[in-house]
């Protein structure tokens, strides 16, 4: 059974989940299943069926919920998801069990059948099963308890689901995304915090514009995001509670800051700080706000990202002559050098599983996003552009990074757009996220920040 901690109206209607369980799978050893780690996947056929219901205002919900389900294994690139015009079996007719012979003739590998129930209490009620079509066998299953006006996140829990048991990795479809939202011209930008759903809806915004914000992160352990904000005209690192609305100062330092992040336990950040113009890394303890300085070169470091296990840091730097990327233990020793390819490396980022380090790769005339092992061998480049991208960011199953691009403006400041893109680590599924305005920055939620 698991649990999800309720928001206050500052970022209300996120899901109350009070029932989860598995239904009996019939055959461990189902046949519908992905290697992800392979280039060029061939997305799994699946039909997702509108979800049963009784009564009008629970089939609307039925079909909404199928639809979100549908645009999310579709976005992920590993499925292939049926035009339901094309299903011929429907779903009252699948209370029991589908007529497998009806999805096979439309070429399916597998099928996704469900029910919408409203409560006499107000509550709904969505369940789901998850059918292997050539083997007409039930796969997995879930039912859950939420309120009506939180249907879209229940169908982001039964796509994490259906994901799960595929490809054998974690969904990241419940999940949040926090980004710099841009408007205005060149000259004149206005930056505010903006944060949505990570397909883009319940987007709303978090600051007003009147202050420049920069570099947003996601705290790993509570409903936070620190960020860099220009308080007349000073750069100070804030704290920003999404349950409140209310925002913290971490520290006023003397000098430029950039680029603070979340430890993994939430309980410090980790951020470069100019002292007497130069640029070192430093972090902070967020109980006691003790400061310690990691490193101590006089060229410029900068974009510091602890691993996930919090035992060491990755950064950039160019003591080499140009920007490269280092790693060191997290209390600043054994700093080496991983980069040693062409090109000027930057805003390196550890994925949530450890295996890999992101980065900004410039050089020849474009932009590339890439990852590398965290001993800088495997360097793999993902996407190129001759537009600037940069700031990857990881989906928390570490498998898909989003970035943003900016096209530049003419001579007359006209044409700039900043947009948002996602791209897996085959490098074969990229796609750009809609957000209302310009969008930079993004930061990708953990899971924990939404299910605890």
């Amino acid at each position: 059974m698991q649990f999800l901690k309720g928001e206050t109206a500052a970022v209300s209607r996120l899901l109350v989940l009070l029932s989860l369980f598995l239904f009996a799978a019939q055959n461990a050893e189902a046949r519908v299943e992905i290697d992800i780690t392979k280039g060029n996947i061939r997305p799994v056929p699946i039909a997702i069926s509108d979800f049963d219901a009784d009564n009008p205002q629970a089939i609307k919900l039925g079909s909404d919920v199928a639809r979100v389900i549908r645009a999310n294994l579709e976005r992920s690139g590993l499925f292939a998801p049926a035009d339901p015009k094309a299903h011929i079996q429907q779903p009252a007719a699948m209370r029991v069990q589908p007529r497998f012979q009806d999805w096979r003739v439309i070429n399916m590998d597998a099928l996704v059948t469900g029910r919408i129930e409203l409560q006499a209490d107000g509550r709904l009620r969505g369940e789901f099963r998850l059918w292997d079509v050539a083997a007409e066998q039930q796969m997995t299953g879930l039912a859950l308890f939420t309120t009506p006006d939180n249907w879209r996140r229940l169908a982001h829990l039964i796509s994490d689901a259906i994901y799960k048991k595929v490809t054998g990795e974690d969904g990241y479809f419940d999940t949040r995304v926090v980004y710099v939202a841009e408007s205005g011209p060149p000259d004149k930008r206005v930056k505010r915090l903006a944060i949505m759903d990570q397909d883009s809806e319940n987007h709303r915004f978090l600051t007003d514009g009147r202050f420049l914000v920069l570099t947003p992160r996601f705290s790993p352990s509570q409903q936070e995001i620190t960020y860099l904000s220009y308080f007349n005209d000073r750069p100070r690192v804030y704290l920003f509670n999404i349950d409140t609305g209310q925002q913290e100062l971490v520290g006023d330092f003397p000098g430029m800051t950039f680029a603070p992040r979340f430890s993994p336990d939430g309980n410090r950040v980790i951020m470069s700080l100019a002292v007497d113009g130069n640029s070192d890394i430093y972090m902070m303890d967020l109980r006691t706000r003790a400061r310690s300085r990691l490193t101590s070169d006089p060229a410029i470091d900068t974009s510091p990202s602890f691993s996930p296990d919090g035992r060491q840091v990755t950064f950039n730097s160019d003591r080499g002559g140009t920007k490269q990327l280092y790693v060191m233990e997290s209390d600043g020793s054994n700093q080496r050098r991983i980069s040693f390819g062409q090109g000027r490396y930057s805003t390196p980022v550890w994925s949530p599983r450890g295996d890999l380090i992101a980065f900004t790769k410039e050089g020849g005339g474009t932009f590339a996003i890439g990852v590398m092992r965290p001993d800088g061998s495997g360097e793999r480049i993902l996407t190129t552009s001759p537009m600037v991208q940069e700031a990857p960011t990881w989906a928390p199953n570490g498998r898909v990074l989003m970035f943003y691009r900016e096209r530049p403006s003419d001579s007359r400041g006209r044409g700039q757009r900043v947009k948002l893109y996602s791209i897996d680590l085959t490098g074969f599924n990229e796609r750009e996220i809609p957000t209302p305005i310009d969008a930079s920055d993004p930061a990708w939620s953990p899971l924990s920040a939404l299910i605890r």
